[in-house]
């Protein structure tokens, strides 16, 4: 049994471990996944838009315009408020119920709930309605904005990044080149085909090639970090974007006339549309300014009841003497005096009702009307509608700002989408007559018929042509991202 007892135990130590083994196996796998995610630009937009803080701040600002909305909906309803009070009284005191001043301490509470409606407000409840839905609007338009804005930032910064590993890619591979050259200069240098010059000026090409390589890793660090930052991503340093090599992709947007981007943006961009909403909400508040020389008309019914712990005083029949005989007039032919009989009445002093049924005793309903007729009111209602047609006009100067200047950013956006679109297209012949020459120096060279510092100078241009390529690229394409969310394509739907 002991043997059997120790088998089990050192299985359990088994178990045990390997349990703790699979666990940090889990932990580590799941590490290693988080090192190796590569964000897409879909993947960076969505996580933007959910996590931007100004983007929150705006959203908020849309939940309080709902709940303006809500309020200005519940304006149509009735007022219902109930109300509860229970005092104590020492002294002389009322009864409210008998209205006998008394000498003693006393508690009394009372009971009432009021209904109220407005019934005319100069219409100011339908345009605070039609108020609180424009300013709903306005706020999602701003909202809208927002989130194009990030997405075009999250753009940019993206294309940074590919930018920056597309020149490092390049100066890399050219420094491979310049590695290979080295061993083959070297190899000449000792059988003494070429001077050792030439070995010393490909060394120092070397040199600056790899200064460019620190720099190129430099730049995708801070571009990566500013990437980072920018989503609120805390992991700065296992951050990373998806390698691919991204071209260049047109949905036919840049062979757009000007006049067609310009309508477009007017349609699609929120600049215009929040400086409409917003003379839309300045016109709504002139009128509800001018509802203020309008009278209000209220309706109410109230409800009440009241209880007392006053002792009552009542009027009783005398059980001992239960009636009275006294004089009630005289026969004025014969002067005989008439008597009559009476209860005898005594005043007595009992508990109170029972609290229930004061309650029902003591209730009562009042209901009515009330109008309010505004007068004079020392200039307020006058000024506050000059300040409220100040304002439309004021707005109405916005607009017209706005407007153009959407129109002035689409203009410079749309041209500077064909020069960069130019500029692409002459990168690209610039570096296929480089790579042309490169390839001839270095031909030359691997012959003997140039120097070293003939074919550094070829492929230090070479070099440069491949990296203008790259940024004419990136550039162009940031600059068709912009065009497309003039025609009013989804931050989200923003392709590479």
């Amino acid at each position: 049994m002991q043997q059997l007892f120790d088998t089990m135990k050192l299985n359990n130590q088994h178990l045990f471990i390997l349990f703790f083994i699979l666990i940090g196996f889990q932990s580590y796998s799941q590490a290693d996944l988080q090192q190796e995610k590569k964000w897409t630009l879909k993947e960076c937009v969505e996580y933007a838009l959910q996590n931007n803080i100004s983007i929150k701040q705006i959203a908020l600002d849309v939940e309080n315009a709902e709940l303006t909305k809500k309020d200005a909906l519940g304006n149509y309803l009735p007022s219902v408020n109930g109300s509860i009070s229970n005092a104590w009284n020492t002294g002389l005191t009322q009864d409210i119920t008998t209205g006998i001043l008394r000498n003693q301490t006393t508690r009394n509470s009372s009971y009432s709930i009021t209904a109220g409606v407005t019934v005319f407000r100069g219409l100011q409840n339908l345009r605070q309605l039609q108020l609180s839905k424009l300013q709903k609007l306005a706020a999602q338009y701003n909202l809208d904005k927002m989130k194009d804005d990030i997405a075009i930032f999250v753009a940019n910064n993206f294309l940074q990044i590919l930018l920056s590993k597309a020149n490092l890619k390049a100066i890399k591979e050219q420094n491979n080149v310049t590695q290979d050259q080295i061993k083959r200069t070297q190899e000449l240098v000792n059988a003494g085909v070429l001077p050792k010059g030439d070995l010393l000026e490909i060394q120092a090409t070397d040199a600056g090639e790899k200064q460019r390589i620190t720099i190129a890793e430099n730049n995708v660090r801070i571009a990566l970090l500013g990437l980072a930052q920018l989503l609120l991503v805390k992991d700065y340093e296992h951050f990373d974007i998806a390698d691919e090599d991204y071209q260049v992709i047109d949905s036919g947007f840049s062979n757009k006339s000007f006049a067609e981007t310009i309508e477009a943006a007017k349609q699609n961009r929120f600049e215009i549309k929040i400086a409409e909403q917003n003379l839309r909400v300045a016109e709504k508040n002139l009128q509800l300014a001018k509802g203020s020389y309008f009278p209000t008309l209220n309706a109410f019914i109230n409800y009440n009841t009241r209880e007392s712990s006053f002792r009552r005083i009542v009027q009783t029949i005398d059980p001992t003497n239960p009636t009275i005989t006294q004089p009630i007039g005289t026969v004025q032919e014969t002067g005989q005096t008439v008597v009559g009989t009476f209860p005898n009445t005594i005043l007595e002093e009992l508990n109170p009702l029972p609290f229930t049924e004061q309650l029902y005793l003591n209730d009562g309903v009042s209901y009515g009307l009330s109008l309010n007729v505004p007068i004079f009111n020392g200039f307020s209602t006058r000024n506050n509608i000059k300040r409220s047609l100040i304002n439309v006009k004021r707005n109405q100067l916005l607009l017209e700002q706005a407007t153009l200047d959407l129109e002035n950013q689409v203009f410079q956006a749309y041209t500077d989408l064909k020069g960069a679109l130019k500029s692409y297209e002459s990168a690209l012949k610039a570096f296929e007559a480089q790579q042309l020459a490169y390839q001839y120096a270095k031909e030359r060279y691997d012959v003997g018929l140039t120097n070293a510092f003939d074919f550094s100078q070829a492929k230090f241009r070479f070099d440069n042509a491949q990296i203008e390529v790259n940024r004419s690229k990136y550039d162009y394409i940031f600059k068709l991202k912009v065009l497309e969310l003039y025609f009013g394509v989804s931050p989200t739907r923003l392709k590479l």
